[in-house]
């Protein structure tokens, strides 16, 4: 065990000395590898072939400027990239975010989070990430197309139904990948699914909106399950407002569970008593139709507003960390535990710090990876690429049936790559090994490619 996680060390010396400024890479590929080393030192043909060098080395990085005109006719410019990182199972295949501050290196971790995610839904999508530092919050609609149009006016030489296929992520929603599709049909001159997440009027699938968020609750209801436990009458805190955290909320209500939170970037709302259906359809309302803040809620006498607090100091037995990476730290995570947390399941992309996850993992906390509990949207996605493909359209009740069996094989291929001599499941354990696999299967059988 000393010798592989001195190889890591090594390992991992050398790849930040090659991606300087890039902690939230360099964490990512850090959580895969400390699981996957100790197969690759032992396989000569992985050693021989550096697949774990190559793993870790976008296949091709896009950074390009998008210069737009505001309603007052004044130019802005904006930096906007696409990292495709990894196509060895299938076209490229991975979000668009439009957020303040975006960088190279938050995206590189995402394109390779994302490679690993898509290989556990089965399905043929290699991994990618894009997007913009421009920020959508405090534009008008019309500020927001002509953004939208003038990135497609690069992006579109990059990507292809067979080629790379974006989807939305924050800050992009059914609003901007509508901007994109329309500004990409005007370019080329074809309607074809290049984009996911799309209208239904033009190409989407039912479900689609929902999968992420829905994909999260049935992973933890199969986690539970096998551990002989039951998902309803479980307390749970949530984090975000967006569409991951609210249509898990809404899934989890439906399955039983008592929601106790939300949160958003101003502070938290707690509702001891739990945030019911008819609850959960006025913060709709509030955060995805008017772009609200969840005190206006509290301020209607549903729950207790906690201003500037996370969700992590509330009684509860599972917690989903579902706005943004690193949101939950070691302090949140001591926290938690102290309050009775059996389980933490990640909604969003590594929520939790590298200090939470081994505190969590020191107290047996199980913990559900966002590469599995978080694969519903792009397995969905996935789904949105197959109708396009063949020109149809599928109801929301298959698509929502077939939703579940992929989660059903990703639990799968957890227990069977993590579960231990004493019957215990290492989640992510088991998630970075069997994705691995399949990665490293296909780049091996491409010989130097």
């Amino acid at each position: 065990m000393a010798a592989v996680s001195e190889q890591l060390d090594k390992f991992m010396g050398g790849l930040v000395q090659r991606n300087p400024g890039e902690p939230e890479f360099h964490q990512a590929v850090r959580e895969v590898y400390a699981d996957v080393l100790d197969e690759a030192l032992e396989n000569d043909e992985l050693r021989r072939a550096q697949i774990l060098e190559r793993m870790t080395e976008p296949d091709r990085t896009l950074i390009f400027r998008v210069t737009w005109e505001t309603d007052a006719g004044e130019l802005r410019a904006n930096r906007a990239y696409r990292v495709q990182f990894n196509n060895s199972i299938g076209p490229y295949k991975g979000g668009l975010r439009f957020v303040k501050g975006l960088d190279l290196g938050t995206l590189k971790f995402l394109g390779f989070e994302q490679t690993f995610k898509n290989a556990l839904t089965g399905l043929p999508m290699g991994g990618a990430k894009g997007g913009s530092d421009f920020n959508p919050k405090g534009k008008s609609p019309a500020e927001v197309m002509r953004f939208c149009q003038s990135m497609m006016v690069e992006l579109h030489r990059h990507i292809g139904e067979d080629i790379d296929v974006p989807a939305g992520d924050i800050g992009v929603g059914e609003r901007e990948i509508a901007f994109l599709f329309g500004q990409y049909k005007r370019l080329a001159n074809r309607f074809a699914g290049v984009l996911t997440g799309k209208g239904m009027s033009f190409g989407g699938s039912a479900g689609r909106v929902e999968a992420t968020g829905y994909g999260a609750a049935y992973f933890t209801e199969l986690m539970l399950k096998r551990a002989g436990g039951e998902l309803e009458g479980k307390r749970c805190a949530l984090s975000g407002a967006g569409n991951v955290s609210i249509y898990c909320a809404e899934k989890l209500i439906e399955l039983g569970a008592v929601v106790i939170s939300l949160s958003d970037s101003a502070g938290s709302v707690h509702d001891p008593a739990g945030i019911d259906a008819e609850k959960l359809e006025s913060i709709k309302r509030l955060k995805l139709v008017r772009r609200g803040r969840l005190s206006e809620y509290a301020e209607g006498g549903d729950g207790e507003y906690l201003e500037g607090e996370k969700p992590w100091g509330l009684e509860c037995d599972l917690a989903f960390p579902c706005a943004t990476q690193n949101e939950l730290d070691a302090d949140d995570a001591e926290e938690l535990i102290a309050n009775g947390c059996k389980a933490v399941i990640e909604g969003a992309n590594m929520p939790l710090t590298a200090e939470a996850t081994a505190a969590f993992r020191d107290q047996g906390l199980a913990i559900a990876p966002a590469k599995a509990a978080n694969a519903g949207g792009v397995a969905v996605s996935g789904l949105e690429q197959s109708q396009n493909a063949v020109r149809v359209s599928w109801s929301r009740e298959t698509v929502d049936r077939q939703l579940r069996e992929i989660i059903e094989c990703i639990h799968s291929e957890c227990v069977a790559h993590g579960e231990g001599d004493d019957g215990s499941v290492d989640y992510g354990r088991g998630a970075n090994r069997a994705a691995f696999r399949r990665v490293a299967e296909a780049m091996l059988a491409y010989g130097a490619v």
